[in-house]
């Protein structure tokens, strides 16, 4: 699509159910040693939206070139390297900084591993244009492949994040978001954590706490099998681990977010 002029280009990515406007928001896919799995993904979002920037988080598996002759002949891809691999959040930082400096409001990210749904790109651009103060959070739909003790896994830190936020996150580990950059990239500044495995979970809590609303949406989600390609840098006991320190972490700043946790709430009841 890169060669065609922007009227055509529009026109197909109409036909995909697309958005054509992309001034505002873009979709941030950061990518660590995700193989062919990203071109794929890249080239699936550019179905459903025309921007998408591409974090490569010091990748040495290739991809990185692969994906930059695709950038030769495609308009609206934006590739951002990184030197060293510093984890999800940190590329997200960098993304988040490039797009602010270029004029973007919002930004969907979405993994670069194929398995978030590209077709729901602009039913969640369109809730986060009639909501733009708030965060629009997937909520994933297993199919039968998915993992049991990934989906089982998840109900503890959905748990924990339903009590640091009385109850406003439905899902805290599903990446598949759109988030105000403002907000998010205030939050990631004032803040050492939420540069790894820990970005999800973090930032949906914290921007809780700093009022932002949450919109719980689903998605389907599909997990790929080693034979299709599928790519997980999950480490079950290390990130777990790594998990269950940050809940603790936010359980405790988590009382002296309280008061102002359940003004917003009663100030939602009410409206």
């Amino acid at each position: 699509m890169g060669r065609l002029s922007a009227a055509v280009r529009c026109l197909v990515v109409q036909a995909h159910g697309g958005e054509c406007e992309t001034k505002t928001h873009l979709v941030l896919i950061p990518s660590y040693n995700t193989g062919s799995k990203l071109l794929d993904t890249v080239a699936d979002a550019r179905r459903y939206w025309q921007t998408v920037w591409v974090v490569l988080d010091g990748s040495t598996d290739g991809s990185g070139e692969a994906l930059a002759k695709f950038d030769r002949k495609t308009q609206g891809l934006r590739i951002i390297r990184r030197r060293r691999n510093g984890g999800k959040g940190s590329a997200v930082l960098d993304g988040l900084r490039a797009a602010a400096a270029a004029g973007f409001t919002h930004a969907l990210i979405m993994d670069a591993d194929g398995q978030h749904p590209a077709s729901s790109i602009p039913e969640f651009m369109a809730l986060s244009r009639q909501h733009p103060s708030a965060m629009i959070l997937g909520v994933p739909i297993f199919d039968g492949d998915a993992p049991r003790l990934r989906v089982v896994g998840r109900r503890v830190s959905n748990t924990w994040a339903k009590l640091e936020t009385l109850g406003t996150i439905a899902d805290s580990l599903f990446g598949f978001r759109v988030y105000p950059i403002v907000s998010l990239k205030a939050v990631m500044e004032s803040s050492r954590w939420m540069r790894r495995f820990d970005f999800d979970v973090e930032a949906a809590v914290r921007l809780s706490w700093r009022g932002v609303p949450a919109i719980n949406h689903p998605a389907p989600v599909r997990y790929f099998s080693v034979e299709e390609g599928g790519v997980s840098h999950f480490r079950y006991w290390h990130d777990n681990l790594v998990l269950a320190a940050m809940h603790m972490r936010l359980t405790a700043a988590f009382f002296g977010q309280l008061p102002r946790l359940v003004a917003q709430r009663v100030r939602s009841f009410r409206h």
